[in-house]
């Protein structure tokens, strides 16, 4: 018989135990949350209350996504945590006994399960605690690889033969080009230059995107939707071609976290390339490289393991890897990318910075463009890359020559929970070299572009003005009245103007051909019907509740089904649109990939996905990780639009933030409605910025030099 479990020698520690116990049963905590605070106390018998009360800070905070926890923070966060007992009817702590943190850090350096970074040999302890932040081992560590292997990446830059790439670098941008991505005739800057001179030109970016991507063998290409990422990332790797030693051996590799945003990435890089120009020794690209893959994939992921087969040991046969959506990566996955990258290889991350951040912890593409927005190029940088672009960055954008590259003084900053980015951070860091954001939004003007960048810039008052003028018809809010429940359905359904609801999907299902119609025929009617349903989504910010995902995907089958449209009952039926959610590598089906039910004329019912120019189809017998899919949340639509995008926001609820909002309102090609029952809920959602606590930023700045 096994002795029984010591959990803690201290009294007030025992007790603090025990509410954390009724905490997990009233949904305060996590039972896994709470299972670490015992697991420490078995390790450390003599452990403290304050330590007990880090503990459970940090593990409910790497669920929330952040990697560490700030301690000089953890008052705000435990009274938050409170908050959250108070309205589930569930005992409170004493708040005095955790605000002097000068004790709780001697009681975290006294306690056996925490190591501290640098004082001592690694004892392997499972806490971690580092320039006042305190991680659990595994985060800790693979923010140590992340910004290792980051900091080698930066120095020193990869030489480059000015007049062949200036060369190949005009050719490519060649005047009367058309940018499929930003064509239009109206543009909008979605992130306008910091504190810049009215008489300021600005250069283009895109340019400049490829000529620092050919300095160095890591380049960050961010910005909003519509500024041609994927656009300026064909014409950098034709580039990078044109100026390779052996452009017939140069290995390309693209990628993306989830099947449908890699898909879109081959489609969009496929569009792009067929607008180049014809430049001697560079192959034909569109053969050269191959369909883009899921991270997964690429890696070799191993059934019922977080291990893949490519590693450091057996790193990937790649020169150029390319990772689009690369917001979505969270700190692990990038830990595993840069493990099993070969370090001569170059890396080249596409995304969105101020979208919403992978559900898993980490905000690793936000962290690395946290110098995006002002540039704080070196005069260095500017020089080298006008000499290849032509291009001169405006004179804000560049830090003086006392203050680039001067030594880093760290200090962590206080209030809003945030550790993500250091104040005090000297002007152009080594990472800024590196950066490059695209400003120039082309994907839609007016209203729809007006009102990302109000939201973005933090202007609650501009984005309720946009959303409630009358005369507007591509941004719209549902009045506020006792029946908006009722109205977001029909909304969803019959949709608004010219912006189409899922009766338009729903009216063309009817149509489907004869058994004994060609395959042709059918493969045309549905294709009609899948692409009439992406034509509109309703996108939430919580999955249960009213406001859910859940409760809105029922009401809208129901509503369909009423009006004799679908016959929305059971789990299969005709026209019923279904989300994978989990990666089925032998049906080839992957998370996110989004299908629709639909009656095959030899097979009856199957799930059909498009898949490029082709259809391919799944048993429904086969799929069992699958959800409805009329509603989807803000997360799960990323790497997505649709000609119609209606945000549906839920009452007063903490989930709400100026990323969400953003990520979900450009979800919308020509039309947006924003359902919310309340309007303060927008207006605070706009103020609050969500900042995952993290030292990675901290850490590739303070490395030595490689």
């Amino acid at each position: 018989m096994n002795p029984p479990r010591t959990l803690a020698t201290d009294p007030h520690s025992q007790s603090l135990l025990a509410v954390f116990g009724l905490w997990a049963e009233r949904g305060v905590l996590r039972r896994l949350d709470v299972a670490l605070a015992r697991f420490i106390a078995e390790l450390c018998p003599q452990v403290t209350p304050q330590v007990l009360m880090a503990v459970v800070v940090l593990a409910d905070l790497e669920g929330r996504g952040h990697t560490c926890v700030l301690l000089e923070d953890l008052p705000q966060h435990i009274a938050a945590l409170q908050e959250r007992a108070a309205r589930a009817a569930a005992p409170p702590v004493l708040q005095a006994n955790f605000t002097n943190w000068e004790d709780g850090l001697r009681a975290l350096r006294a306690c056996s399960a925490v190591f501290e970074e640098g004082t001592k040999p690694d004892s392997g302890a499972p806490l971690v605690l580092n320039a006042m932040r305190l991680y659990l081992r595994r985060y800790w560590d693979y923010e140590s690889r992340v910004a290792a292997a980051v900091q080698q990446r930066l120095l020193p830059q990869t030489p480059v033969d000015v007049e062949v790439a200036a060369a190949a670098l005009s050719q490519l941008f060649a005047a009367g080009q058309e940018n499929p991505q930003t064509a239009g005739p109206s543009q909008i800057a979605l992130t306008p230059t910091v504190n810049a001179p009215p008489a300021e030109v600005a250069p283009d970016w895109q340019k400049l995107a490829c000529a620092l991507a050919l300095r160095g063998r890591l380049a960050i290409l961010t910005g909003g939707p519509g500024t041609g990422k994927t656009y300026t990332a064909a014409r950098l790797l034709a580039l990078l071609f044109a100026t390779a030693a052996h452009p017939a051996g140069l290995r390309v590799a693209l990628a993306a976290p989830t099947g449908k945003a890699a898909a879109r990435l081959k489609q969009s890089i496929d569009q792009a390339l067929q607008t180049l120009p014809a430049i001697p020794g560079v192959p034909d690209l569109s053969q050269r490289i191959g369909a883009a893959r899921t991270l997964h994939s690429l890696l070799g992921a191993r059934p019922d393991t977080r291990r893949f087969a490519r590693n450091a040991a057996h790193p990937l046969e790649v020169d150029v890897l390319l990772i689009d959506e690369a917001s979505m990566v969270h700190l692990e996955m990038m830990a595993a990318i840069l493990d099993a990258l070969p370090p001569a290889a170059r890396l080249i991350l596409l995304g969105d910075k101020d979208q919403l951040a992978s559900v898993e912890a980490g905000a690793v593409l936000g962290e690395l463009c946290a110098d995006a927005d002002g540039g704080h190029y070196q005069p260095e940088t500017a020089r080298a890359l006008a000499q290849i672009s032509g291009q001169h960055i405006p004179p804000s954008m560049i830090d003086s020559q006392e203050n680039a590259g001067s030594p880093q003084v760290f200090l962590t900053p206080t209030g809003g929970g945030s550790a993500s980015r250091p104040r005090g951070r000297s002007k152009g860091s080594a990472l800024a070299q590196h950066v490059v954001m695209l400003r120039q939004s082309r994907r839609f003007g007016g209203s729809i572009g007006q009102l990302a960048s109000a939201v973005h810039a933090g202007d609650a008052d501009k984005a309720m003005d946009l959303l409630r003028d009358p005369l507007d018809a591509a941004v719209r809010q549902l009045p506020s009245t006792l029946q908006l429940a009722e109205d977001l359905v029909h909304l969803a359904v019959n949709g608004r103007d010219q912006a189409h609801g899922y009766a338009h999907y729903a009216e063309l299902l009817q149509h489907n051909p004869p058994a004994s119609a060609q395959s042709a025929a059918w493969n045309d009617w549905a294709r009609s019907v899948l692409t009439a349903f992406d034509q509109c989504r309703v996108l939430c910010a919580v999955r249960e509740g009213p406001w859910g995902l859940h409760a809105l995907n029922t009401a809208i089958a129901e509503r369909l089904d009423a009006l004799g449209l679908l016959r929305g009952r059971g789990d299969w039926y005709a026209g019923r649109p279904v989300m994978v959610t989990r990666n089925d590598h032998d049906l080839g089906v992957l998370n996110g990939d989004v299908g629709m039910v639909l009656p095959t004329p030899k097979d009856g019912l199957r799930v059909v996905f498009v898949n490029g120019p082709m259809l391919r189809s799944v048993s429904i017998s086969r799929l069992t990780d699958v959800q409805t899919a009329f509603a989807m949340t803000v997360h799960q639509s990323q790497g997505s639009e649709f000609a119609h995008t209606v945000l549906v926001l839920p009452e007063r609820s903490a989930a709400i933030s100026r990323e969400l909002i953003y990520t979900g309102l450009t979800r919308a090609r020509s039309a947006f409605t924003l359902a919310c029952a309340d309007a303060q809920t927008l207006r605070e959602g706009i103020l609050r910025v969500t900042r995952r606590s993290s030292g990675l930023l901290a850490r590739i700045d303070t490395l030595p030099t490689p």
